[in-house]
């Protein structure tokens, strides 16, 4: 299921938010109708092993009532790649005081290049943990400016025609530009502003869906120009000089 919100939808956070609540619970009930229909698969079971893996699922369905892992994806080296590092860093902002984990920030981001390393890592690190997998995307001239939020994993470098692997269970794909012959349009003709702007919707929703998720009302500010003075520079006038 794919949901879309245009960046000039002054409630694209909001809807944003909600979808994410809906295919994160779909993604849940996914999980825990496996592991029943798992559990039912072979009657022949003696009673331990069922045991066994009634615990297991138990910790399973555990595992997703705890806050997703949020991913973002995308270099700082190309304004129409950076959708994801500049997500990463704004949600790290707004997510201050939560015990939650963010990966791929302007500071420290995650390339699709990465992307078989962070896989494993995951795996291994956050078993059975949902990840929201957000990432820039090309597409249609008139899908420009649209967020695209759907339960399917996510792609990494497909904008840039390469091939390396899924990664994600519910993914976030900005599109910042239109798809062309070699989709150069991703690198040389995407607008900062156009990035930013959406970079604070994706924010503010996975913000609101984290601070919620941790039983605590929202505390951020939704603008990051406080912290982030070269990517949103202030155009207010200076005070004027005081008079002697």
């Amino acid at each position: 299921m794919e949901y879309s919100f245009g960046v000039f939808n002054k409630l694209a956070a909001d809807g944003l938010t909600v979808a994410l609540h809906k295919l994160l619970l779909e993604n849940s009930m996914g999980f825990t109708t496996a592991t029943r229909t798992g559990e039912n698969a072979d009657k022949k079971l003696d009673k331990k092993s069922a045991a066994n893996k009634k615990t297991d699922g138990n910790r399973g369905v555990a595992e997703q009532e705890l806050p997703p892992i949020v991913l973002c994806i995308g270099s700082d080296l190309a304004i129409g790649d950076c959708l994801g590092p500049v997500t990463g860093s704004m949600l790290k902002y707004k997510t201050q005081g939560l015990n939650v984990f963010i990966y791929g920030t302007l500071a420290a981001p995650v390339t699709a290049k990465e992307i078989g390393y962070v896989r494993r890592f995951l795996r291994e690190t956050h078993p059975r943990r949902t990840v929201i997998a957000v990432d820039a995307a090309v597409g249609d001239e008139g899908d420009i400016g649209l967020i695209k939020i759907n339960d399917s994993p996510l792609m990494p470098g497909a904008g840039a025609n390469k091939k390396l692997g899924k990664i994600g269970d519910v993914s976030i794909l900005g599109v910042v530009a239109e798809r062309s012959l070699g989709n150069y349009g991703l690198f040389n003709t995407t607008r900062m502003n156009l990035v930013y702007t959406m970079s604070e919707i994706i924010s503010d929703a996975l913000a609101n869906l984290l601070w919620e998720k941790h039983g605590k009302l929202p505390s951020f500010s939704s603008s990051y120009s406080a912290v982030a003075p070269s990517l949103s520079p202030s155009f207010a006038p200076s005070a004027s000089p005081t008079k002697p």
